[in-house]
């Protein structure tokens, strides 16, 4: 019997999964079944990650604002600014409050006292 030539399209996936997992180290780079579970448990940690990356934001933000108005009034606290800023209707999200506390703690002081009044 002659020989059989394959197709390309195993090949072509293989290819595929190859270029993507060509920066790992070790067999997770070189042989199909490792880089095939690799591939998949790269790209699950990323869809997992990035939900995990907005939260620890969000709780660098708020520990931010929390220690700029702390600073100012012993008395007053995060919850205390966010819970007046909800009744004043004021929409400032958590960011640029945290923005305001860096850079620009008098104006953050302004609104944090403007709520106590």
């Amino acid at each position: 019997m002659t020989r059989i030539r394959r197709g390309y399209i195993a090949r072509r996936r293989r290819t595929k999964i190859r270029l993507f997992t060509s920066s790992f180290r070790g067999a997770h780079s070189r042989l199909t079944r490792t880089m095939i579970q690799q591939k998949i448990k790269a790209l699950f940690s990323a869809y997992r990650d990035r939900d995990r990356h907005k939260r620890n934001f969000r709780c660098l933000w708020v520990t931010r604002i929390n220690a700029a108005i702390r600073e100012n009034e012993v008395s007053y606290s995060y919850s205390t600014l966010i819970n007046n800023l909800y009744k004043r209707q004021l929409l400032l999200n958590r960011k640029i409050l945290a923005q305001l506390a860096i850079l620009n703690r008098n104006c953050l002081y302004l609104i944090s006292n403007d709520m106590i009044k």
